[in-house]
């Protein structure tokens, strides 16, 4: 190999497109930029403006909405945890909750909770605490011999009075009889 052979691969190297040099190279005279007025100048950025029409990010109609404060859960499969209960990272004869799983280097980091879902299969009996869990995971803990304690969020009296009023009121407009109030707890 000699240095004067040295050279690219196929493709690597891409001549930039030289524009105004001329109306044979196609990028001739306005090189581009259509006619005069904003458009043509540098630093031009408008940004969905049609000209006085209602631009197309207003036409559409808004779905859905984004909640204020969303929590961010970690998630762990039932088979992640067997695996590494398998790999010895994790004791599973202790309880298992988010700072055990930190700590063992299975989750990064803490982040609002943990929600426990039911993909693969667990063998080992585990007692763990999750903020929530699936049906399917729940069972399959159960059924290797486990227990799973979901953390329950406490809600203030003032908003379950509020939540049972609205119940009523619907009941009402259905024609059918209220629902049963959930206790508030102390």
């Amino acid at each position: 190999m000699r240095l004067n052979g040295i050279k690219d691969n196929a493709g690597a190297k891409k001549s930039r497109v030289r524009i105004g040099r001329g109306i044979g190279s196609g990028l001739g005279k306005m090189g581009g930029r259509g006619g005069k007025g904003q458009t043509a100048r540098s630093g031009v950025a408008i940004g969905g403006f049609e000209g006085g029409q209602m631009p197309l990010h207003r036409r559409l109609p808004k779905r859905g909405f984004n909640k204020w404060r969303p929590e961010n859960y970690n998630e762990i499969n039932i088979g992640a945890l067997q695996q590494a209960i398998d790999d010895k990272r994790i004791d599973g004869g202790k309880a298992i909750d988010v700072a055990s799983l930190v700590e063992a280097g299975v989750l990064r980091r803490a982040k609002d909770g943990l929600r426990l879902l039911g993909d693969g299969e667990i063998k080992a009996k585990v007692s763990i605490t999750v903020n929530h869990a699936t049906a399917k995971a729940k069972a399959a803990v159960e059924k290797a011999g486990g227990s799973v304690k979901v953390i329950e969020v406490k809600v203030l009296e003032a908003d379950e009075k509020k939540r049972a009023k609205s119940a009523a009121k619907k009941a009402a407009k259905s024609g059918g009889k209220p629902a049963p109030a959930a206790k508030a707890e102390a």
